[in-house]
């Protein structure tokens, strides 16, 4: 079983992504990271290099297929977000896939919510974020609705209702249980 979790930035894709592929004892596989390693650049070269959203939407889909071929099976991907779906909908058809949107409000997400600098590290500053919390709610809102479109497709969606990524991994191996019995 390949596993693909979904779902608007900071939501908490890795890192719940990370916890379950522990917990199920999967290899773990993010997509930026990937996409690191495969051009040698920060994710915000990436950006730059590739100023359309198609071309690094394409480039993803790429990225991903790549890493699915490489693994075969027991994986657990944190997706990047994806804003043209066509660019990874044959591999979504792949069997064994099982795509799971993760869910949460939007303040859950802004509670969240860290940023990276030129190099991809991640760090928080609160005092920034809650200085324009107001503009950044109304982002994750935007990107709320945007992605409840371009997610419809799938099936297997999860709330993470502010629980932690540990909490939320357990909550997935629950519903994969429930879903898929014994065999998954």
């Amino acid at each position: 079983m390949i596993i693909v979790l979904f779902g608007v930035s900071n939501v908490g894709k890795t890192t719940t992504a990370r916890n379950l592929a522990k917990l199920l004892g999967y290899q773990f596989v993010d997509v930026d990271e990937s996409i690191r390693k495969r051009y040698e650049i920060t994710l915000e070269e990436f950006q730059n290099q590739f100023p359309y959203r198609n071309e690094r939407d394409r480039i993803r889909g790429e990225v991903l297929r790549e890493e699915i071929w490489r693994g075969k099976d027991q994986m657990v991907i944190a997706m990047s977000p994806i804003y043209y779906y066509r660019s990874i909908a044959p591999v979504m058809r792949l069997p064994g896939l099982v795509p799971i949107e993760l869910q949460d409000t939007k303040e859950h997400i802004f509670d969240r919510m860290v940023f990276s600098d030129e190099n991809d590290v991640t760090y928080k500053d609160d005092a920034y974020k809650n200085a324009w919390k107001k503009e950044y709610l109304m982002d994750i809102q935007k990107d709320i609705t945007y992605y409840k479109n371009i997610h419809k497709k799938i099936e297997l969606k999860y709330f993470m209702n502010n629980r932690t990524e540990e909490e939320v991994a357990l909550g997935i191996k629950e519903m994969l249980l429930e879903k898929f019995g014994e065999c998954f």
